[in-house]
């Protein structure tokens, strides 16, 4: 799409004041880390910080002239797009967004911007290693015993292990998986890896060696996912390959809830294989109070914290309002992504 407005794109089209709506800010810093100032002079803006969906979604956005999107918070498929009449740029954080349809907004001819992402690998990365020292070292339950009291439990019970020395298997090695390869091996961590397209060559180039995924789930301490959802990868760890898990291994998603069979973890964990887990996405997010999965003793849940980083969140900042400067502006739009 030309990134030029022409007359249906343009601001200059409406009436009244253009109307920009913010969906999916749940951390508020869009407005803290960004200068609106010229922004807040030419059009009227709501930002909406608690999570929307279905007809409260359509109620926020239906007078929209541009929709702000953080990350893929809120589905933006065609049937909501059928709804939003005034809707004329959207505008989405990060470079990728898995719930916007590109192909209905471009039948609408509505331009689509993105932003930079910032350091949101190396976060996501510190996140992944956050949860596995956390988890190894028990540290939300040694925390609880100290708050209630206590130094050390009233029973026996099974001290942490040590990594240095057992096995890191990365299901994926991109950008994110590759980094934690780094980590792993600095802490004496023996890296193993496999994807649907891994060759030994590829895995060698990180510093680990190209496994069967049987040989990954069966031999590794830690088993860390890094992979974008597709056909081949939706719920790829299901409950027949959870169960190839050592009984003392721990599952870490700092990826993608849909990689893993989600009803299947919750019986793999009351079953002892793998022993523990430590998650950041989740199917539903944010996360129903009824879920099994905060029912049970051995995981560590994070409310997808991966990306979510003073750093990132200002690039994500300063991209919306160049964006948006620029609309108003009636400038060549900034950063647009082909549809």
């Amino acid at each position: 799409m030309n990134a030029n407005l022409d007359p249906q794109t343009s601001p200059a089209r409406s009436g009244g004041r253009p109307q920009i709506v913010v969906v999916g800010d749940t951390e508020q810093a869009l407005r803290r880390l960004g200068d609106w100032r010229s922004i807040d002079a030419l059009a009227d803006v709501r930002l909406h910080a608690s999570p929307l969906n279905g007809a409260p979604l359509v109620d926020a956005l239906k007078d929209a002239d541009a929709v702000v999107l953080m990350r893929d918070r809120a589905p933006f498929d065609e049937a909501l797009l059928s709804q939003l009449p005034k809707l004329r740029y959207v505008v989405f954080t990060g470079s990728r967004n898995s719930t916007i349809d590109l192909a209905a907004l471009a039948r609408r001819q509505i331009p689509v911007s993105s932003t930079d992402w910032g350091p949101s690998k190396d976060s996501t990365c510190e996140m992944t290693w956050s949860l596995i020292l956390g988890a190894t070292r028990q540290l939300e339950q040694q925390t609880a015993l100290l708050r209630s009291g206590l130094w050390r439990p009233a029973q026996a019970q099974t001290l942490s292990p040590v990594l240095h020395g057992q096995k890191l298997g990365l299901i994926g090695l991109g950008e994110i998986g590759h980094r934690v390869a780094r980590v792993g091996r600095a802490l004496g961590m023996e890296v193993i890896t496999w994807s649907p397209r891994m060759t030994p060559e590829r895995a060698a180039a990180h510093g680990a060696t190209a496994v069967s995924l049987e040989e990954l789930l069966t031999t590794s301490q830690v088993v860390s996912l890094h992979l974008v959802v597709a056909p081949t990868t939706r719920g790829l760890l299901n409950a027949q390959r959870l169960a190839l898990m050592q009984p003392g291994s721990l599952l870490v998603n700092t990826s993608r809830a849909a990689l893993i069979d989600t009803p299947a973890l919750v019986k793999a964990l009351e079953n002892g294989r793998p022993g523990f887990a430590a998650l950041d996405v989740f199917g539903v997010e944010p996360l129903p109070l009824g879920d099994p999965l905060r029912q049970l003793p051995n995981v560590l849940l994070t409310p997808h914290l991966g990306f979510v980083a003073e750093p990132v969140f200002q690039r994500f900042a300063d991209g919306v309002t160049e964006c948006l400067n620029a609309w108003l502006g009636g400038q060549p739009l900034r950063r647009v992504v082909e549809t």
